[in-house]
């Protein structure tokens, strides 16, 4: 067996056993209704994870025995997880619901009655208490002009100017 396929064999091996732990969280402000509409994507079978831990019972994502539930669940989670200060000011996130997308779930949120972003602060630590390794990918839109962090466990803040 050639060397070549043998270390690809290895690096797959390797891959497969310490799968990587990632959301994409994209939040655009919308200049004519003055608000932030967020869409965050997160593996759902990691979000059962957490949930499940949190609320000590099992979490069936796809096929739920009470889909209210799970809604108020994610809800809870994700309004605790996810907090948004712009110009000096606490951002009042409201859920409104998710889609799943095979592997992943997009959930979204808003925030109406958002002055025109200036400095933005986000604390995200989605799933990092469940997996140390996890990194929340945040990208912000105002305009045309997206800006970017990565949060990750130690550094579950950041900052951003427009």
């Amino acid at each position: 067996m050639p060397l070549n396929l043998i270390f690809v064999l290895f690096i797959s091996f390797k891959i497969a056993l310490h799968p990587f732990y990632i959301s994409l969280t994209e939040i655009r402000y919308n200049e004519q209704t003055k608000s932030l509409e967020i869409a965050q994507k997160i593996f759902w079978d990691d979000l059962e994870v957490a949930l499940g831990e949190l609320n000590q019972t099992k979490i069936n994502f796809l096929k739920p025995e009470n889909q209210e539930h799970l809604d108020q669940m994610i809800e809870a989670y994700l309004l605790k997880h996810n907090q948004i200060i712009v110009n000096n000011q606490k951002v009042k996130l409201a859920y409104l619901g998710y889609e799943v997308e095979e592997d992943a779930a997009w959930f979204y949120l808003e925030a109406p009655r958002i002055n025109s972003p200036k400095r933005v602060e986000i604390q995200s630590d989605i799933l990092i208490e469940q997996f140390p390794g996890q990194q929340n990918i945040i990208n912000f839109f105002v305009g045309n002009k997206p800006k970017s962090l990565i949060l990750q466990k130690g550094k579950e803040r950041g900052t951003l100017s427009f």
